[in-house]
């Protein structure tokens, strides 16, 4: 028997999947009504966790953060069966995966921490991506279950807290994507130019696929052998800066990137290839 505790979007789209495969799932959440409410699919709600907890070998959690996931585990544990496994998809910090690894195994229970790479729609589905890392033993016991929640499970290792630093980094140019996007719709509407005339560019010319040469070019450490000058790539960002502000809509990426093209360039890295302001990163 499964429990899960945090009923958001992902994770009662995570306990319906389950119940559709038959299984057995309690579930709690802080707003008890949220949990009353998978009653209607099969769950068995409840009002206090360590209740919802007891008999059950795996213990899921889906919160928000540090904090939550402490208070949750910390409430619930009265309620733990021996030898139940915490499996915990909540986004953290890496130090609090690996602090909440050696206090539950202090406790004599086994924490597995396992982010995802999945919306709503992907938990209920069982499609998309879910990493762990730790105890190889335990993993492996583990794994299969997970891979039924998920389309794609990766696998990164003994050490406790790199799923939780690889959910981060993920997280983060997810952001920086984001943030990307933006600026480019905001110098297109300076320019005048549509949304959906955006849309057509990026659906027939794909940066993203660059991705992986973008990365091999900063790891490798061959700036000497440019295929887009820093110099030239900082003359474009001005360009940018320039139409965006005679648009009258102002930028939120470009001009810091613009400011550390500008650090590079006064070091002398003008020739290099403009990928060089990322080398302190990997330095």
């Amino acid at each position: 028997m499964k429990t899960f505790l945090g009923m958001g979007l992902l994770g009662s789209n995570f306990v319906k999947a389950l119940l559709k495969r038959g299984e057995e799932v309690h579930v709690w959440n802080r707003t008890a009504s949220k949990a009353k409410a998978l009653e209607a699919d099969g769950a068995k709600a409840f009002d206090n966790i360590a209740d919802a907890v007891k008999g059950a070998d795996r213990v899921h959690l889906t919160l928000k953060d540090d904090d939550s996931v402490n208070e949750a585990l910390e409430q619930a544990s009265v309620g733990f069966a021996p030898g139940v496994i915490i499996i915990d998809h909540t986004t953290t910090s890496a130090h609090g995966a690996a602090e909440r690894t050696e206090k539950w195994k202090s406790r004599g229970y086994t924490y597995i921490h396992a982010p995802v790479f999945m919306g709503p729609q992907q938990a209920l589905e069982s499609t998309g991506t879910m990493m762990v890392s730790g105890d190889q033993a335990i993993i492996n016991i583990i794994e299969p279950e997970l891979a039924k929640m998920t389309g794609k499970v990766l696998n990164f290792g003994t050490d406790n807290n790199k799923a939780a630093g690889m959910k981060l980094i993920g997280n983060l140019f997810l952001i920086a994507m984001t943030a990307g996007v933006a600026d480019s719709l905001a110098l297109a509407k300076a320019l005048g130019i549509s949304a959906d005339d955006v849309a057509t560019l990026f659906n027939s010319w794909n940066p993203g696929a660059m991705l992986p040469a973008r990365l091999k070019k900063i790891t490798s450490n061959t700036f000497d052998q440019p295929s887009w000058e820093l110099d030239m790539a900082r003359k474009d960002a001005r360009l940018m800066m320039e139409e965006a502000q005679h648009g009258g809509i102002p930028l939120m990426v470009i001009p810091a990137i613009a400011t550390e093209m500008d650090r590079w360039i006064a070091k002398g890295h003008g020739h290099d290839d403009w990928t060089v302001i990322g080398k302190d990163a990997v330095g």
